[in-house]
């Protein structure tokens, strides 16, 4: 009987300080508070909040919106972090995991806070996008970026010091490691700083044409802090150190006012100088009465007879389109090229191909017998 007794001791006494001298009870009782702000949770989530983005709905502006759907995530676990806190507020603890306890409660209600300003920052840098006179797409999104970043560090540093963690030396002590790292990464800030005068400079923005020669050519995707996406034209993408874009000339094509055409076109040598004038007034009329081309008080734009070539007599065109899209940049030059075509036929001449005469002084005495000589034609 006394060693039943005892037994029923050892039990009451485990039960009592079982785990780290918390009653077990209380602990069952304590996740049982858990688990019900666990269920408020998913309420929460299916009426309060659904609540909130209709009445944000009706609203003009979609920041609201996009806001809402931002720290929807954080607000759910709001519940959770409140759980946490009665659940260990309920229990009986020591004077050391009662410290421990409040700063877990201390840290989660920082964690939520800097979690929500981080899925915020996202919706509120859109906000910068009615600055574009001054800032770029590219530029809104480094900000963004950067926004994020910010929070991320600030939170981080927070939780670290509600755990008695001094960040000061903490980063005075990285600093030295910094150094050594940026020793080994040179490229990396060398790419990071040439992004930023790139985006600074507004040399190209996220969809424009651009030509950097010798190593890409396409159209912009996106600036990276390191690299720039360029989608070649047989849809692969190059990813580009910004160094390379920062150090090279650019040919912004998207930035063009006008489209070029240059050409020289040959006519044979038998045409006669009316054939020529002929040629060279319909072309300049034809650029002068066509919409497609801009007018010559607004750029270069002439039709001349140009020089006597090797095998040819020359008329330099020289011209620029409305339209600096590609595609329709070749339709325009397709219809000029055909209408000179015609022109040259229909004023009775052709163009001229690389040719060369071999004009010889005398003939060997056996010429005939070698065939070299010219054969007299057979009389009737």
């Amino acid at each position: 009987m006394n060693d039943f007794q005892a037994y029923l001791d050892l039990v009451k006494d485990v039960w009592m300080h079982g785990v780290y001298g918390v009653d077990i009870g209380q602990l069952i009782i304590a996740l049982a508070i858990l688990s019900v702000f666990l269920l408020i949770r998913n309420l929460m989530t299916r009426f309060i909040i659904a609540r909130i983005a209709g009445l944000a709905a009706r609203t003009q502006t979609t920041l609201d919106d996009a806001i809402i759907s931002a720290i929807e995530a954080p607000v759910r676990f709001i519940p959770v972090t409140l759980g946490i806190f009665l659940a260990t507020s309920y229990l009986d603890l020591s004077s050391e995991l009662q410290s421990f306890a409040a700063n877990l409660n201390r840290s989660l209600v920082a964690f939520v806070i800097f979690w929500m300003l981080f899925r915020a920052a996202g919706p509120i840098g859109s906000l910068l996008d009615g600055a574009s006179h001054f800032l770029t797409s590219a530029m809104v999104d480094w900000l963004s970026k950067f926004l994020r970043i910010a929070v991320a560090i600030l939170g981080g540093a927070t939780i670290l010091e509600i755990w008695g963690i001094q960040v000061g030396p903490l980063i005075a002590g990285l600093g030295l490691f910094g150094v050594a790292v940026a020793l080994g990464a040179q490229d990396l800030f060398k790419n990071l700083i040439a992004g930023l005068f790139v985006i600074g400079e507004r040399r190209f923005l996220p969809g424009d044409w651009i030509l950097v020669s010798g190593i890409a050519e396409g159209t912009v995707e996106a600036i990276g802090f390191r690299t720039t996406t360029i989608r070649q034209f047989d849809k692969a993408p190059i990813y580009v150190p910004n160094s390379e874009l920062a150090d090279h000339a650019v040919v912004n094509f998207s930035r063009m006012t006008y489209r070029r055409i240059r050409w020289m076109i040959g006519i044979r040598y038998d045409a006669t100088a009316d054939q020529l004038r002929t040629i060279r007034e319909a072309i300049e009329t034809y650029l002068l009465e066509t919409d497609d081309f801009v007018r010559p008080a607004d750029t270069t734009t002439f039709v001349r007879i140009d020089s006597f070539n090797a095998s040819s007599i020359d008329i330099q065109l020289y011209c620029f389109t409305h339209t600096t899209v590609w595609l329709e940049w070749l339709a325009v030059k397709e219809a000029l090229l055909l209408f000179i075509k015609d022109t040259v036929e229909n004023a009775g001449t052709g163009f001229a191909f690389p040719s060369q005469s071999l004009y010889i002084e005398h003939l060997p005495a056996d010429a005939e017998r070698i065939g070299l000589a010219p054969q007299e034609s057979p009389k009737s």
